[in-house]
C-alpha cells in the first residue's frame, strides 16, 4: 500500500536543457530581412508525475483534460484528479475490485462533470467538485467501456462489445441511439467540433464516420464512411481545429500510419508511415501542426508540421509506449501518459498570442441529472 503515496508524485525535474550555441554568436548572424521568431521547443518534459498502475492497454482511454484545467487519470480502480492551477491531486473514486478497472475517463464541456467507464460494461457520471455520483448507465453495453466522447448533453459510448450508444444524461431511458457496425472492441471515439460528424475507430482495423442527420431512434443508424486503409487498430483519432471536415487517424503495431481524410467524401487525403505504433495523436490549436505518440522501440512524441508532414520535434524521455495525450485547455501543454507509469508534461504547441477565457461552463445538460436515480 506504501506505493499510493507516490500517486501523482513529482520525479526528479530533468535538468536545464544547455544552449548549443553562445547568444552573442547568434545574434551576428542574423539576416537584415525581419524572420519569423521560430518557436522553441523544450526536448524534455517540464514536469514529470508518478502515475503507479497504470494500466498498459492500447485499447482503453485513461486520461482527459478539462476546461477548468483539471486533469483526469485511472490508475487501476481509481480515477485520480491533477488540478494545473494548483498542482494539487485528489481522489475521485475507487470502484469496487468485481466492477474495475476504470476503462475510459472523459470531461463534459463544463470541465467539472465526467464520465467513467467500467470494466462492467456500466459508466458513471461524476460531479467533479462535490465528489458526487450523479447515476450511473447501465444496460447499453455487455462488455467493458473503453471510449467516450462528449456531444452537449449526450455522452456515445464505446465498447468491447463493437456497440457505440448515445445516452442523453437528462432523461431516465438514456439510450436513445445505437450505431452498430465493428465487429471488435471500439478503442477510438471523436465528435467533430460541429457537434454533427462522430469519428469511431475499432479493432477490427476500421474507421468509420457517422453523421447525425441519418441518426434513427429505432433502428440501428448507418454509417456514413467506412473506411478500411487502416491495416491495424484505429484507437488514436483527432479532429482538426482549423477545417471541420478534416480528420487525423493513426494505426497500430502493424500499420505505424498517420492518415488523413475529408470526411464528406471519405477521401483519404494523405498516408504517412510513422516508424511505429501509433497511440493518440493531438493536434496543436495555434499552429498547424500536430503531435503523435508511439510505441516501440523510441517511446516518442512526434510533432509534425502540416500539410508537409515534416517532423518538427521528437520528445523522448519515456521508456514505454506512450498510451494517451491529453491537452490543456491553452492549448499550451500536452500531457503524457505511459506504460512506464509515468505522467509527463510537455509544453510543445508554444504560448498562445491572445489567451482567450475559458467559455462559461453551461450547465444546463445537467440540471437535472442529480434527481435521475
Amino acid at each position: 500500500m506504501e506505493e499510493r503515496t507516490r500517486i501523482l508524485a513529482f520525479k526528479n525535474k530533468p535538468p536545464t536543457p544547455v544552449e548549443p550555441i553562445p547568444r552573442e554568436f547568434t545574434n551576428s548572424l542574423r539576416h537584415d530581412k525581419p524572420v519569423k521568431q521560430r518557436r522553441k521547443i523544450p526536448q524534455t518534459s517540464e514536469r514529470t508525475l508518478d502515475a503507479p498502475e497504470l494500466i498498459d492497454d492500447y485499447y482503453l482511454n485513461l486520461l482527459d483534460w478539462g476546461s477548468c484545467n483539471v486533469l483526469a487519470i485511472a490508475l487501476a480502480n481509481s480515477v485520480y484528479l491533477w488540478d494545473g492551477t494548483d498542482g494539487s491531486t485528489s481522489e475521485l473514486v475507487t470502484v469496487d475490485e468485481e466492477n474495475g478497472p476504470v476503462t475510459s475517463v472523459s470531461w463534459a464541456a463544463d470541465g467539472g462533470n465526467i464520465a467513467v467507464g467500467l470494466n462492467n460494461s456500466e459508466v458513471q457520471l461524476w460531479d467533479s467538485a462535490a465528489n458526487r455520483l450523479l447515476r450511473t448507465l447501465k444496460g447499453g453495453h455487455r462488455l467493458r467501456v473503453g471510449s467516450l466522447a462528449w456531444n452537449n448533453y449526450i455522452l456515445t459510448t464505446g465498447g468491447m462489445d463493437g456497440r457505440i450508444i448515445n445516452n442523453d444524461v437528462r432523461v431516465r431511458s438514456h439510450i436513445v441511439e445505437t450505431y452498430r457496425g465493428h465487429e471488435q472492441e471500439v478503442c477510438g471515439l471523436k465528435w467533430s467540433a460541429s457537434g454533427q460528424q462522430l469519428a469511431s475507430g475499432g479493432n477490427d482495423n476500421v474507421l468509420r464516420i457517422w453523421d447525425r442527420a441519418m441518426a434513427s431512434s429505432n433502428s440501428p443508424t448507418q454509417w456514413l464512411h467506412r473506411l478500411e486503409e487502416h491495416t491495424s487498430a484505429v484507437k488514436a483519432i483527432a479532429w482538426c481545429p482549423f477545417q471541420g471536415n478534416l480528420l487525423a487517424s493513426g494505426g497500430g503495431g502493424t500499420d505505424r500510419t498517420i492518415k488523413f481524410w475529408n470526411t464528406h467524401t471519405g477521401a483519404c487525403l494523405n498516408s504517412v508511415d510513422s516508424g511505429s505504433q501509433v497511440c493518440s495523436l493531438v493536434w496543436n490549436k495555434n499552429e498547424r501542426e500536430l503531435l503523435s505518440s508511439h510505441g516501440f522501440a523510441q517511446n516518442q512524441l512526434t510533432l509534425w508540421k502540416y500539410p508537409s508532414m515534416v517532423k518538427v520535434a521528437e520528445l523522448t524521455g519515456h521508456t514505454s509506449r506512450v498510451l494517451f495525450l491529453a491537452q490543456s485547455p491553452d492549448g499550451c501543454t500536452v500531457a503524457s501518459a505511459a506504460a512506464d507509469e509515468t505522467l509527463r508534461f510537455w509544453n510543445v504547441f508554444g504560448v498562445p498570442e491572445v489567451c482567450k477565457p475559458a467559455p462559461k461552463a453551461d450547465l444546463e445538460p445537467f440540471s437535472n441529472v442529480c434527481r435521475i436515480r
